[in-house]
């Protein structure tokens, strides 16, 4: 179980590069929407190599497609947020702060997911350890960003 944590900060690692990366592609291109569309290519093309490596890529029946809530749909927009976010906003106000905000507004709005129980997460109580974590991460943030 704890390689899902080391996974995770992996993942973490990889958020930080990804951002300068594609700000980079961006000023290099001078098109930050043809960037985003090199970056969206890319990881449709990864995500395609790795399922079929793996064995595990399959298509879904439009019954099952149909059986999705509404805002199980909005992830690919939310993704191409992101990317747009590291495009335009990464490289003008510098890495930490911007990987400091991203990573702050998930782990705030993650609180209130896990405590409302929204969008398909099991409940668990905002309890005092998370709200002050958070309150500490915001004054992390603002330090980071102030500095």
């Amino acid at each position: 179980m704890w390689y899902l944590y080391g996974l995770a900060a992996l993942a973490g690692i990889g958020n930080a590069v990804q951002s300068g990366s594609n700000a980079m592609l961006a000023r290099t291109f001078a098109q930050p929407f043809a960037a985003g569309l090199v970056v969206s290519t890319v990881t449709g093309a990864t995500l395609l190599v790795a399922g079929l490596v793996s064995g595990r890529l399959s298509l879904p029946s439009a019954e099952q497609a149909l059986q999705a809530p509404w805002w199980a749909w909005i992830g690919g927009a939310l993704g191409a947020l992101v990317v747009l976010s590291q495009l335009f906003v990464a490289r003008q106000i510098g890495a930490a702060p911007y990987l400091g905000l991203l990573v702050t507004a998930g782990v705030v709005t993650s609180i209130l997911l896990d405590h409302f129980g929204w969008v398909g997460f099991e409940p668990h109580p905002a309890g005092l350890g998370r709200v002050l974590g958070a309150v500490l991460m915001v004054a992390g943030v603002a330090l980071v960003a102030l500095s």
